[in-house]
C-alpha cells in the first residue's frame, strides 16, 4: 500500500522532517543491527564503569568542612578506624586477654590495615620490666575506657586504622571484606563499625541493589507493559530503548573517565522513566494509526505527529539536567552530564532501534487495547468536561493544595545520623547498636589549635590548658546527657604515670618517654609540632538526633576556641553530618537555571514565550507538593532526597511537551477549545496514565531496598509522577484555557520545532 499523503485535516510535516522520517524507514533494518551492534560493542566498557567511594567527593573542593579534614589527615595522619568489638565475659583473665592477643595479631598482616591496637597488647606491656615501674593494669584501663573496654569489663574492641584510600594499594571494599571474614572465624559474635565500613556498606548496598532492583523493576515493567498492550514486541521495545542508552552512557562515561557516584545512582532510574515514557507515546500513536494504515505509513504518521515532541522532550530534559553543571561538586556536575548524555542517547536509541523494532518481521506486530481502557478514555473525558464547567473550583483546590504543600516546606528536617541510611536489622545498624550501648559512641572525630613549635618544647603550662579543655568537653551535656562519650588528649596519657618514682621527680620528658615507649603512635597522631598543631580525639554517638550532633559540634569549637583562640572541629563523623548541607549547598541556584532553561527550551520549540511560562507550571507543581509532603509527613532530607527538586524537574517536562504538541495539532484542524482539549485528553493524556501507572509500579521495587535512601527516592518519585500527571492533566489545560480565552490573537496552532510545512 502507497504511503498515505497528508490529508487537508492533517498539518504537513516540513520537508526536512519528512526527508528525516523517510530515511529512517527506509533504512529501518540497517539502523537497528547498526544500533545493536553498538550496543554489544559499548557493553564491555560499560560494565568497567566504577563508583567514586569517597565521601570527601560530595564536597566541593572550596567547603571548610572538607580543607579542614584534609589539613588534618595531612597534619596526623587521618583516622580511618575500623572497631571489632565482642564481648568475652573472661576477658581480664589471662586466658581472656592471650584469646584477644591471638584474635588482633589475625589482622595485623592484612593489607592496608595500618595499625591494629588492643587492650592485651597494651596490658602485658605495662607488665614489662621496662614500664611495670610506670605503669599499671588499672591505669591503663581506665585510659582506654569507652575506647578498647566498655564498663562492664568484659566488651572490647580491636581498633584498626586501615590506609587512606588515595594511599591504599587495593580497593577498600577488598580490605573490609577480609576484615569481617577473619572476624567471623572468632568464637563470640564480633561487631564491625566504623565510618570507613559505614561508607563502604553505603555504596555496597547502592550498587548490589541498584543491579539487583534494577532487573526486578524491569521484569515488573515488562509485566505491566504486556498487560496493557498484549503484545511481546512492544514490551520488549521500551526495554530495548531504555537500556541501549543506558550502554551507551555509561561506555561514554568510562571512555572519558568519569565514574558514578552516590549522586548519580538515580541514573538508571531516570534514563528509564524518559525511554519507557517515549517509547508508550509511539505506542499509543501507533496504534491509533494502524487502525486505518499499513504498519510502515502508520509508523510514519507517528514519527510525523512524534518526532518533534520527542526531539524537544529529549533536548529540554538535557538542558534541565545540564543545570547541575552549576554546582561546585564534582559528582553533582558529572551527575548533571550524565543525564544529559543518557536523555539525548534515548533518542537516539529510539530513532534507530524503533523503527526497525516496529517493522522488522511479523510476530506480535501490533499493540493491543489495554483492559478497562474504554473506561479510562471515558473517564478522561469526563475529566475533561468537568474542569470546563468548573474552572474556578479546580483553580482553588490546586491553589489551596499548593499553599499546603509549601506550609510543609517549613517542616522540612535534614538527615545527619548516618546510621538512618540503612535498615534497623542491617549488620551495620545492628553493630553500630551494640558498640554505641557497650563501648560508647562510634562516631570518631577531634578538635585541633595551635600549640608550641620545635622551636619552643612542650611544657606543663601549656598541657594545663590542654586539661582544662578536655575538662570542659568532658562536661558538656545534651538533654542531660553527656554530648562526647569519650575525650582523649595528649595529657591524658602522660597523667597515667607518676610524678615521682623512689622520691625521685618524674619530668615531662621522662612521661613522654615512658609513654611513646608503651604505644610510639599515641604522641605523633596527638601532637605535631613541626606545624605546631595539637588534637584532642573525640568519640560521640552517631545513632543521635541531626540537633544535638550539630550542637555537639559548635559547642566542641566553642570550648576550645575560647583557650586557644582558633580551633577546628573535623573528621569523618562531622563531614557526614554536614553531607547533606554540602548537597544541598547549590540546588537552589541549579533548579532555577533548570527552570529558565526549560522555559527558554519550551519557548524555541513552540514559538511562544507564553506557553513557555505554562508549561512550567506543571513542572513546578510536583516538586512543590514533593517537597511539601516530605516536610508533612517527617521524611527527611537524605543523601537520596537532597536533589529531589533537580531531579523531578526533568521527570514531567516530557508530559508537559507531548500535551502541548497534542493539543495544537489538534487546534490546527480547526477543533474548538473543547474539542481539541478532549482529544488531547484522550489521547495524549491516555499515554500519560499508562507509562505514570507503569513507571509508578517499576518504582515500587525499590521499597525494597537494604540503602533507605533508595526507598524514600522511589516513593518520592512516583509522587512526583502523579503529582506531573495530576498537574498537566489538570493545570495545564486550565491554563490554556485561561491564553485562550485572554489571547485570542495568541498563534496556538502550531507544533514544536515548527514541524507545520
Amino acid at each position: 500500500m502507497p504511503a498515505p499523503q497528508p490529508s487537508k485535516t492533517e498539518p504537513a510535516a516540513s520537508p526536512r522532517l519528512a526527508r528525516l522520517i523517510d530515511a529512517l524507514i527506509k533504512y529501518h533494518v540497517w539502523l537497528f543491527f547498526l544500533a545493536l551492534a553498538a550496543v554489544a560493542v559499548s557493553i564491555r566498557p560499560a560494565f568497567q564503569l566504577s563508583f567514586d567511594q569517597s565521601i570527601e567527593s560530595l564536597y566541593s573542593e572550596d567547603n571548610v568542612h572538607l580543607q579542614e579534614y584534609l589539613e588534618s589527615k595531612a597534619l596526623f595522619g587521618g583516622d580511618e578506624f575500623v572497631m571489632v568489638a565482642y564481648t568475652d565475659p573472661q576477658l581480664l583473665s589471662d586466658e581472656g586477654l592471650d584469646r584477644l592477643d591471638r584474635f588482633a595479631q589475625r589482622f595485623g598482616g592484612i593489607t592496608d590495615v595500618v595499625s591494629v591496637q588492643n587492650l592485651a597488647h597494651y596490658t602485658r606491656a605495662s607488665q614489662s620490666k621496662l614500664l611495670a615501674s610506670f605503669l599499671n593494669e588499672e591505669t591503663i584501663r581506665e585510659l582506654f575506657r569507652g575506647l578498647l573496654i566498655g564498663d562492664d569489663d568484659e566488651t572490647t574492641a580491636v581498633v584498626l586504622r586501615i590506609q587512606s584510600e588515595q594511599n591504599a594499594t587495593r580497593p577498600r571494599a577488598e580490605t573490609i571484606a577480609e576484615i569481617r571474614a577473619e572476624a567471623a572465624k572468632y568464637d563470640f559474635p564480633t561487631y564491625i563499625v566504623g565510618e570507613p565500613v559505614q561508607v563502604h556498606d553505603m555504596f555496597r548496598y547502592v550498587e548490589e541493589d541498584g543491579e539487583t532492583l534494577g532487573l526486578w523493576s524491569s521484569v515488573l515493567l515488562i509485566g505491566v507493559i504486556l498487560l496493557f498492550f498484549r503484545s511481546l514486541r512492544w514490551v520488549a521495545l521500551p526495554i530495548l530503548v531504555v537500556h541501549a542508552a543506558l550502554i551507551w552512557t555509561k561506555a561514554i562515561l568510562v571512555l572519558s573517565g568519569m565514574q558514578l557516584s552516590m549522586v548519580s545512582s538515580m541514573l538508571t532510574s531516570l534514563v528509564t522513566i524518559i525511554g519507557v515514557a517515549t517509547t508508550i507515546h509511539v505506542t499509543v500513536h501507533f496504534r491509533r494509526w494502524r487502525e486505518t494504515h499499513d504498519r510502515t505509513a502508520a509508523l510514519r504518521e507517528t514519527f510525523r505527529e512524534l518526532g518533534p515532541a520527542i526531539f524537544w522532550t529529549c533536548a529540554t530534559t538535557a538542558t534541565g539536567f545540564a543545570a547541575l553543571l552549576s554546582s561546585h561538586i564534582n559528582p553533582v556536575q558529572s551527575f548533571g552530564i550524565m543525564m544529559a548524555t543518557g536523555s539525548m542517547l534515548v533518542l537516539v536509541a529510539s530513532a534507530t532501534l524503533l523503527p526497525g523494532g516496529i517493522l522488522i518481521g511479523t510476530f506480535s506486530p501490533d499493540p493491543h487495547r489495554a483492559p478497562a481502557e474504554a473506561r479510562l478514555t471515558a473517564g478522561l473525558g469526563r475529566v475533561t468536561d468537568a474542569i470546563e464547567r468548573r474552572p474556578l473550583a479546580f483553580s482553588f483546590a490546586a491553589l489551596l493544595f499548593t499553599l499546603f504543600a509549601l506550609a510543609g516546606f517549613w517542616q522540612l528536617r535534614v538527615e545527619t545520623d548516618f546510621s538512618k541510611n540503612f535498615r534497623e536489622n542491617s549488620e551495620v545498624v545492628r553493630s553500630l547498636s551494640f558498640v554505641e550501648n557497650h563501648l560508647g559512641g562510634s562516631g570518631t572525630w577531634e578538635v585541633n589549635f595551635p600549640a608550641p613549635g620545635t622551636d619552643q618544647p612542650l611544657d606543663e603550662e601549656f598541657l594545663d590548658r590542654v586539661r582544662e579543655v578536655a575538662d570542659g568537653l568532658n562536661e558538656l551535656e545534651s538533654d542531660g546527657r553527656p554530648s562526647l562519650t569519650k575525650v582523649l588528649s595528649l595529657p591524658d596519657g602522660f597523667d597515667m604515670l607518676p610524678d615521682s618514682l623512689l622520691f625521685v621527680p618524674v619530668d615531662l620528658d621522662k612521661k613522654r618517654w615512658a609513654f611513646n615507649a608503651l604505644e610510639e603512635e599515641f604522641e605523633p597522631s596527638l601532637f605535631n609540632p613541626g606545624q605546631q598543631r595539637m588534637r584532642i580525639m573525640l568519640r560521640a554517638k552517631e545513632r543521635q538526633q541531626s540537633e544535638d550532633k550539630l550542637r555537639a559540634i559548635d559547642e566542641v569549637h566553642e570550648t576550645a576556641a575560647a583557650e586557644f583562640g582558633e580551633a577546628r572541629v573535623t573528621g569523618l563523623f562531622v563531614l557526614l553530618t554536614y553531607l547533606i548541607e554540602s548537597l544541598l549547598s547549590d540546588q537552589i541556584t541549579s533548579f532555577v537555571l533548570a527552570a529558565v532553561g526549560i522555559t527558554a527550551m519550551m519557548s524555541i520549540a513552540f514559538r511562544s514565550f507564553k506557553i513557555g511560562l505554562i508549561c512550567l507550571v506543571p513542572n513546578v507543581f510536583p516538586i512543590v507538593i514533593v517537597i511539601g509532603l516530605m516536610g508533612w509527613t517527617g521524611v527527611p532530607i537524605n543523601i537520596a532526597t537532597a536533589m529531589i527538586a533537580s531531579v523531578s524537574m526533568g521527570l514531567t517536562v516530557d508530559s508537559s511537551i507531548h500535551y502541548i504538541s497534542g493539543y495544537r495539532r489538534a487546534r490546527q484542524r480547526g477543533l474548538d477549545f473543547h474539542a481539541a482539549l478532549r482529544e488531547t485528553h484522550q489521547g495524549v493524556g491516555k499515554a500519560l496514565v499508562f507509562a505514570n501507572i507503569a513507571l509508578i509500579l517499576g518504582f515500587t521495587v525499590l521499597t525494597l531496598s537494604h540503602f533507605i535512601p533508595l526507598v524514600y527516592f522511589g516513593v518520592l518519585v512516583s509522587v512526583a509522577m502523579l503529582g506531573g500527571l495530576i498537574g498537566n492533566l489538570v493545570l495545564l489545560p486550565l491554563l490554556l484555557r485561561l491564553v485562550e480565552g485572554n489571547a485570542s490573537g495568541e498563534d496556538l496552532s502550531g507544533t514544536p520545532g515548527g514541524a507545520r510545512g
